[in-house]
């Protein structure tokens, strides 16, 4: 009987790249993907943009421990094979070209030399198709696991080592981020979010964190003031700027639908005011609890019904 590997199991003992031919593209191949998937680099010498994406396949292949392969095929050495698939329907008219090998059959393809972030969004979904994943998928459900049970010394070792692996990885960067700020080293963490480069930035993972923790040196500052805002408010319940510090303050206790309805009754009283500044608060305030947070999703929804009365 046939054994068959689940692509989820490393076997990182044998380098999981190697140059491949005519001569054994049906065992180096074919065959071999019925263990784990395989990705075919066919490529050229004179070709410029192979020069960049090998090396960019090499590196995520070998990350991914074993659990998918890369073999490397020169089209000028292996014509017959390239006339052969190109019968079949590949499409090597020009290089490189991708072709993803699962159970015997393509199971995907891609030209063109992608970026590292897509080369690896296309590596992960053929993983999927065997129930398997990346070993850094792994290691943030890990991390993550860790950390909402309270360990954030142990997520923070987690995060930190995936991050030094993967220096572009959003979630293991945001997640190391969370640990300091647990841990309190908040000044640290902002050291560590504020040296990324600006697409890192523009990351949901990334701005949510830096939200909070600018959320919580407001917070910290209002909270001492709380008793004056709600005075100036009994005072005067259009004092838009006690409200709106009154949010924060509320926000900076856990208190977020209480601090999501003062941000709205403000808006339900002067939307314009101070250009817009309740709306601005609120929408911070989702992006520092994330969108499909409870109180974010019952907040927009009532915004919403603000906005478009």
């Amino acid at each position: 009987m046939e054994t068959i590997i689940n692509p989820n199991t490393p076997t990182a003992a044998v380098d999981p790249v190697m140059d491949g031919d005519q001569r054994n593209f049906v065992k180096d191949v074919v065959e071999a993907s019925r263990e784990v998937p395989v990705l075919v680099d066919f490529w050229a010498t004179w070709c410029g943009p192979c020069k960049t994406l090998t090396p960019t396949l090499e590196k995520v292949v070998r990350a991914a421990g074993g659990r998918v392969k890369l073999v490397k095929i020169d089209i000028d050495k292996n014509q017959q094979l390239v006339q052969q698939l190109t019968q079949m329907g590949l499409p090597l008219q020009s290089v490189p070209t991708v072709a993803a090998f699962w159970q015997g059959q393509i199971a995907d393809v891609f030209q063109g030399a992608l970026p590292e972030s897509e080369v690896k969004k296309f590596i992960e979904t053929l993983l999927k198709m065997g129930g398997g994943q990346m070993p850094s998928a792994e290691l943030l459900a890990e991390a993550k696991e860790l950390f909402d049970a309270g360990d954030h010394a142990g997520a923070l070792e987690i995060y930190a080592g995936l991050g030094q692996q993967e220096p572009e990885n959003a979630e293991a960067l945001a997640g190391l981020a969370r640990c300091l700020v647990a841990l309190d080293e908040e000044e640290q963490a902002k050291h560590m979010l504020d040296s990324l480069d600006d697409k890192l930035k523009a990351h949901p993972e990334i701005s949510s964190i830096r939200a909070q923790i600018e959320l919580a040196e407001a917070g910290r500052a209002a909270h001492s003031q709380l008793g004056a805002f709600e005075q100036r408010l009994a005072a005067d319940p259009d004092d838009h700027e006690a409200r709106i510090e009154l949010a924060v303050a509320l926000n900076s206790m856990d208190q977020r639908m209480e601090a999501a309805d003062a941000l709205l009754e403000a808006i339900r009283r002067d939307r314009a005011w101070n250009d817009e500044a309740a709306r601005k608060q609120l929408l911070k305030f989702f992006e520092a609890w994330g969108f499909m947070d409870p109180a974010s999703q019952k907040a927009r929804r009532a915004l919403s019904a603000l906005l478009f009365r």
